[in-house]
């Protein structure tokens, strides 16, 4: 029995953080600096999904044909891909960002780890009122020229003539980004998503950290790293 304790020891020192909020809360712009802080390997389901599916994998198989009908994959198989990611990384540390969605992933994700004698270091939860979510996706527009994008709500955006202040193209607005559209996206969160934040907070009360994501971003991320190195430094 000493092996897996030595295998355990080794793994707990590797850092495991789940990254959790509603759309628009800035997850991506946390997650890039949590990433450069902690030296944090960005895990993505949607770049793993896309690699599985280029390789043509057993599991790549799986998704595409579910994909082929138009359905939704399933949390069994978003768990075998997580779990085949995290078994070909071992020695890896992890920052989940998108992932997981649901409490029954979540379950399965600790069972993963825990089979992979790994735990979590810290549950980080962005919070952010339904009213300032609409008020910066709705605020949202894209150059259709290069793609850039704006905000009439939190800026940069060009003040005159709705032109791109970087490439001087047309600023549309995606229709994804229509108030009507984001507010059903907040709804979908708030019924698969947000259950994840009352059994993080229950399960692992000391793990959770939760941040207003109203507040600046550089005070957003103080908040979100000196939680961080106060999790690592207690240790599990």
């Amino acid at each position: 029995h000493k092996r897996p304790m030595v295998q355990r020891e080794i793994m707990d020192k590797l850092p495991v953080v789940i990254l959790l909020g509603p759309p628009g809360a800035g997850k991506g712009t946390q997650a890039e600096r949590l990433v450069k802080g902690f030296g944090l390997s960005h895990v993505s389901t949607g770049e793993i999904f896309r690699a599985e599916l280029k390789n043509a994998t057993p599991l790549g198989e799986k998704i595409k044909k579910v994909m082929a009908t138009g359905g939704l994959v399933s949390d069994d198989i978003v768990l075998e891909v997580v779990e085949s990611y995290i078994k070909k990384n071992a020695d890896s540390n992890f920052l989940f960002d998108g992932f997981p969605r649901t409490v029954p992933q979540a379950e399965g994700l600790d069972k993963i780890l825990a089979s992979a004698f790994r735990d979590l270091t810290a549950v980080v939860y962005v919070n952010v009122p339904d009213a300032e979510v609409v008020r910066r996706l709705s605020g949202r527009r894209s150059c259709k020229s290069c793609g850039s994008i704006h905000n009439v709500a939190t800026g940069p955006f060009p003040s005159e003539g709705g032109k791109c202040s970087r490439c001087g193209g047309d600023i549309v607005e995606r229709a994804d980004d229509k108030e009507s559209v984001v507010k059903e996206r907040l709804s979908v969160y708030r019924m698969q998503t947000a259950p994840l934040i009352d059994y993080y907070s229950l399960i692992a009360p000391k793990k959770f950290i939760e941040t207003d994501g109203s507040a600046p971003i550089d005070e957003v991320y103080g908040a979100i790293k000196a939680a961080v190195k106060n999790r690592l430094a207690v240790g599990r």
